[in-house]
């Protein structure tokens, strides 16, 4: 059997809990959360479960070496003793990507190509080949963490960052991060037991990720490649089994995901997505302005969306979102509906108050996931200011 090593989950700020729940549901070991990221230990078939199966992943490092580092030099010469032979041909090419957080050290980009020359010389010391630096398809990403005299070096498994799951072909004009969507529908309790519902869809994220949950698919399937696909050590049996275990592992829904959107452009985008993710059969987008829908069908209507926040579009937000909470509270009784926002100010507007407040950042916009519980009949006013 494969050795177990230590591997790095990066995550967005507020999902490290929900990370953590996911990596123990997949089968890690020795799960432990850290600020936007979460530690754990599997081998190297769980490296290709957690890069496919991951929901609010973002990356996942493997770190091959760590020790302290006194300046430039020396950072130089224990990244030139490392053996990167083992992980690169002579041939191949790299990529290098650095974190810091140090007084010692200042600039990432100067970090990073001291860290290529580092791994190009010992090649051409010992070969008298060298590796070429490739920005978009490396055979080898390294990523180095400096946090202030201690450097971690790590095998970027994943490559480009896991929200691009390969569904998404068309965007609209403000479009939610994978990631983010699927970490806000797990927060909100969404498990595919009542109807769903996004009343602004726009790419159709939400309604995507939503199904993918409901359904148990993994959120990576339809990528077309993973980092460590061009790792020396690549197995493409082992991949390929785990992939039809987690595919075995996928579910029934029975209920409705819906998707509105009152603009053309976004409506024809999220109908193109949802037949990318080959969610047809779960999906429906409609061309409607939610302000003036109201909520059809019996039993509870679970809802997830990401209305503007103002920031790339004009809208006067204080009445935007008295809309919101008017519509909410006159048309869509036995309804949770969730929202996130950054405009902290509009949210006052809303004119209900809400059950929950999460603290959340959406890309480096400070947010709320905020809940309104509509009640049915005679409490629905219950959380009306």
């Amino acid at each position: 059997m494969e050795n177990n090593f230590n591997m790095l989950a990066k995550t967005l700020f507020g999902f490290e809990d929900l990370l953590a729940k996911e990596l123990t549901q997949l089968g890690a070991q020795d799960v432990k959360t850290g600020v936007r990221s979460v530690s754990f230990v599997g081998d190297k078939g769980f490296m290709y479960k957690a890069n496919l199966g991951l929901r609010t992943a973002i990356k996942i490092l493997k770190p091959i070496a760590s020790f302290r580092v006194n300046g430039e030099q020396d950072l130089y010469n224990k990244i030139h003793e490392m053996p990167w032979e083992d992980y690169l041909k002579p041939t191949g090419t790299l990529a290098i990507d650095a974190t810091i957080h140090s007084d010692l050290f200042t600039n990432s980009l100067y970090i990073a190509q001291k860290t290529k020359d580092a791994i190009v010389d010992r090649f051409r010391e010992q070969t008298g080949e060298r590796p070429n630096v490739d920005l978009k398809f490396p055979d080898l990403k390294v990523n180095i963490h400096i946090d202030r005299k201690q450097c971690t070096v790590s095998l970027d498994s994943s490559g480009d960052s896991l929200h691009k799951r390969g569904y998404k072909t068309a965007t609209n004009i403000a479009p939610i991060n994978e990631v983010l969507a699927a970490g806000l529908i797990m927060l909100s309790g969404w498990d595919g037991q009542s109807d769903f519902m996004d009343p602004m869809c726009g790419s159709g994220t939400i309604p995507i990720e939503a199904a993918m949950i409901a359904c148990n698919i993994p959120p990576n399937l339809m990528r077309k490649e993973f980092a460590f696909e061009r790792w020396q050590d690549w197995d493409v049996d082992l991949f390929e089994k785990i992939e039809e275990s987690l595919l075995g592992k996928t579910r029934d829904f029975h209920y409705k995901i819906i998707g509105y959107d009152k603009a053309p452009s976004a409506v024809a985008k999220a109908k193109e997505n949802v037949k990318n993710a080959q969610l047809d059969d779960f999906i429906e987008i409609k061309h409607e302005d939610f302000f003036k829908t109201q909520k059809g069908g019996e039993g509870k209507l679970h809802m997830v969306f990401n209305p503007p926040y103002g920031e790339r579009l004009n809208l006067d937000m204080e009445s935007f979102y008295k809309s919101i909470g008017d519509t909410l509270k006159q048309n869509y009784p036995d309804t949770d509906a969730w929202f996130i926002t950054s405009n902290l100010d509009a949210l006052k507007h809303v004119g209900l108050r809400p059950s929950r407040k999460i603290h959340l950042y959406n890309a480096k916009l400070e947010a709320r996931l905020v809940k309104y519980v509509m009640y049915e009949g005679s409490k629905k006013g219950k959380y009306m200011k």
